[in-house]
């Protein structure tokens, strides 16, 4: 229930990987409540999100300023932070030492809003993050504490096999069909788009459901507007890596959303140029083999089977018996659900090539929860 007893907002956008936190967000809110929360689905190379996405009792309208907070300020228990940790949960409270005041996420966000606590957590296979979720409790509430933590930590590996098997869910584009060109737009400081190509705004509209600057579609552009943010954090020095992300839109196609910071002759940072383009085979495979939790001598071995390699060359070329490659094809096939080389190769590389992940079966959606 929202503060004041009116029915809290819930915004949900990608098809029926929304289901995965519909059902969490019942789990959990039996055994921790809260008064809102954030779900997003995570690109794994790079925890920025992606769908599915869940918000429950947040306005849309807090959506630029919560990811500019993100990545332009310095803050704990960011979602970096809780990704890489042991494990991969905390509190804004334990965090702070007891001093959320610290924190310019509860300055700005959690104060102004009545929150007092704030609760992170990843789903994480592995290394890798396929998740987080972001929880908040009003002050009339106590702050979250250790039980609150070990109850995220039993729900989380299910949530995390559920979103990594949304990756693997997918149907086939069409044989032949051509590249498509990748679109870029230009967003200035207060990460407004200022200038774009047609191709840009056509990816846009497909992945948005609408242009960028329509408010109705906010949720989903949070992950063009953390992009945005990263590469922002990345020219200075604050982040580092890739300020990019692989993110489907609502026709199930996958897109690769790249931003970068444009500088002019005396060095000094402008606009982010952002492209965005269909995502090719190259760029979701390894998402996809991720996915299915391959180890990093099963992802080599994958490889060459890709190549056309046999046996007894995939021995030679990474040092291994005959009958190693024998095991490793075996738990490969195994975890991939085939029963050959070119089913593998087949699944992987041809399924995915440019695939319609999902049936396009939902919208963003805004309902209400009692």
């Amino acid at each position: 229930m929202r503060k004041g007893g009116r029915a809290a907002p819930v915004f949900e956008v990608a098809g029926t990987g929304v289901e995965v936190f519909a059902a969490a967000a019942r789990k959990l809110r039996r055994a921790v409540p809260y008064d809102a929360g954030a779900w997003f689905g995570t690109d794994p190379a790079t925890v920025l999100p992606t769908t599915p996405m869940r918000v429950e009792n947040i306005e849309p309208v807090h959506c630029e300023s919560y990811w500019h907070r993100e990545y332009h300020m310095e803050d704990v228990l960011t979602f970096r932070d809780v990704a890489r940790s042991t494990g991969a949960a905390g509190t804004l409270r334990q965090a702070t030492g007891g001093s959320p005041g610290r924190s310019a996420r509860y300055q700005e966000f959690m104060r102004p809003q009545g929150y007092a606590d704030n609760l992170r957590a990843a789903f994480r296979i592995g290394e890798s993050a396929w998740g987080v979720v972001d929880l908040f409790r009003f002050a009339d509430r106590p702050p979250f504490d250790e039980r609150d933590l070990r109850h995220i930590a039993a729900l989380a590996p299910g949530i995390a096999l559920s979103l990594a098997g949304l990756a693997v869910t997918s149907g086939r584009g069409k044989p032949g069909e051509a590249a498509e060109p990748p679109g870029t737009a230009l967003f200035d400081d207060d990460d407004r788009v200022t200038l774009a190509d047609a191709h840009a705004e056509r990816w846009f509209t497909e992945l948005c459901g609408s242009p960028l600057d329509n408010p109705a579609t906010s949720l989903r552009t949070a992950a063009v507007y953390s992009v945005v943010a990263r590469a922002r954090a990345v020219a200075a020095e604050r982040e580092s890596g890739p300020a990019v992300v692989r993110l489907r839109g609502d026709n199930g196609r996958w897109f690769s959303i790249h931003a970068s910071v444009l500088y002019d002759r005396r060095r000094q940072p402008g606009p982010v140029s952002v492209v965005i383009e269909p995502a090719t085979s190259g760029q979701i495979v390894p998402l996809i083999v991720e996915a299915y939790s391959l180890t990093p001598r099963e992802r080599e071995v994958t490889e060459c089977v890709a190549r056309g390699h046999n046996t007894s060359e995939i021995a030679t070329r990474l040092h291994l018996s005959p009958h190693t490659v024998r095991d490793h094809l075996k738990a490969i096939f195994t975890k991939v659900d085939v029963g050959s080389r070119g089913e593998l190769v087949a699944k992987l590389f041809g399924d995915h090539y440019n695939p319609r992940m999902h049936a396009p079966d939902a919208e963003l959606v805004h309902v209400y929860r009692s």
